[in-house]
């Protein structure tokens, strides 16, 4: 695993580079897509830590053991948006506890995932740990089916999660699965305002919003209602385009009918009453204009009941909520069905005290937009955001209890058994 990691880190700008080739997303976010990633294989060097088990004297002469073992084979379905770091947060951790795994990356992107499959064997894993399958749906139903995996890791919507979390259960694996979100902000009036404004365009528009940990929703609470305009002249100044153009800030979506989906939701949103107060729809760099460009787009009066507040859009799209009181704001975030993260931004360590108790979120930041925790914590989302409420989660301790089945063994040696002796020195005589 060490050689894994200087080998990930050797070939870093490789990976980042067939990223944005193949996803779209800016050269410098593609490299944060593989540091991720390798965070995760350099905490996994200290696998031994963690696979170790547990002892006690249950009574006399008798001790309880646990021993954690590898499952076997495990595969993870990775979704296109992080191609680097999804697959390492699966590869460290399920072979340091000793599993193979198969390996079915987004087909629409499946370059740094074979690079990283390259990697491993030059690492010198041994031939037949990692293995890469391509394909679409028949692909990923013979890995849910298949009798010798036990196990399946996914990130992606909700409606493909739901289905491999429900039809994997039912065949007896164990799945973890990240699906969708919709993640609030909550600005209050005594936060440091250009901080929290330039978090918040970098968190809702970086990689085109195609983050499950994006920021979708900012809810801004009484007096902070006034400064939209200089949200809006700070979203003004990202520059758009194609992930290898020096300055870019964010590059086009993913595919056409993600562009078409991304628009249709913006305009549900004027049809329902709401004002797009920046509209990203039509943008057309110089040099690219047939790409799937959507520009940061700002809409605000955005009601609960509405569309493009229920949805994920999945797109450079903040949608702006107003309430008078940190209450109502903590009310409206918890009513969403979403609960992979949310953040405050304060300077009131009172504020983020009553935040951080009463919001059901799993993942929290104060004064952070984007709250993903280090590898040595794990991805906690819950509600909707995680199938099955949030019991599996990715990496960390919790991913390596995922990947291992624990074995607790009672023994009893009695010590009325054992039977006094002493050298003998004589020759033998056979009787």
């Amino acid at each position: 695993m060490f050689r894994y990691v200087g080998l990930v880190k050797e070939n870093w700008d490789r990976l980042a580079a067939s990223i944005t080739l193949e996803q779209g997303k800016t050269f410098a976010d593609a490299r944060g897509d593989v540091l991720r990633g390798l965070q995760v294989a350099e905490a996994a060097c200290a696998g031994p830590e963690y696979m170790k088990g547990e002892i006690l004297e249950v009574a006399k002469d008798m001790e309880t053991r646990t021993y954690r073992e590898p499952l076997g084979v495990v595969a993870a379905i990775c979704p296109f948006n992080f191609p680097a770091m999804i697959p390492l947060w699966c590869i460290p951790i399920a072979t340091i506890t000793g599993n193979t795994m198969v390996l079915k990356p987004s087909e629409r992107d499946p370059g740094a995932a074979m690079i990283l499959a390259e990697l491993a064997e030059k690492a010198g894993f041994p031939k037949g740990v990692i293995n890469v399958v391509h394909g679409a749906h028949d692909t990923v139903n013979f890995l849910i089916d298949s009798p010798v995996i036990k196990a399946i890791s996914f990130v992606g919507s909700n409606k493909a999660g739901e289905y491999i979390f429900t039809r994997g259960s039912t065949n007896g694996k164990r799945v973890q699965a990240n699906l969708g979100a919709k993640n609030h902000a909550l600005i209050m009036p005594d936060c440091d305002k250009e901080a929290a404004l330039d978090a918040i365009v970098s968190a809702a528009f970086g990689a085109a919003g195609q983050r499950c940990m994006a920021l979708s929703v900012a809810v801004f609470v009484g007096e902070t209602q006034q400064w939209l305009d200089e949200l809006v002249q700070k979203a003004e100044t990202l520059r758009v385009d194609a992930g290898f153009e020096h300055g870019a800030d964010l590059g086009p979506v993913v595919t056409p009918e993600s562009k078409a989906r991304i628009e249709s939701l913006i305009a549900s949103a004027q049809v329902e009453g709401a004002h797009i107060l920046l509209d990203g729809r039509g943008y057309k760099p110089e040099k690219y204009p047939n790409g799937n460009w959507v520009a940061p787009t700002i809409i605000t009066d955005v009601k609960q009941s509405m569309q493009c507040y229920k949805e994920e859009i999945f797109g450079p799209v903040l949608v702006c909520v107003n309430v008078d009181t940190l209450e109502a704001g903590i009310n409206l975030i918890n009513e969403n069905d979403y609960g992979n993260g949310a953040a405050i931004f304060t300077c009131s360590g009172a504020v983020a005290e009553k935040f951080r108790r009463n919001i059901e979120a799993g993942q929290l930041g104060i004064n952070v937009p984007i709250p993903v925790p280090l590898p040595m914590f794990s991805f906690t989302g819950n509600k909707n955001s995680v199938a099955g409420g949030g019991a599996s989660t990715f990496y960390g301790k919790p991913g390596v209890n995922f990947y291992t089945q624990l074995k607790t063994v009672t023994s009893k040696w009695s010590s009325a058994s054992i039977v006094p002796t002493k050298a003998v020195l004589s020759m033998p005589t056979g009787s």
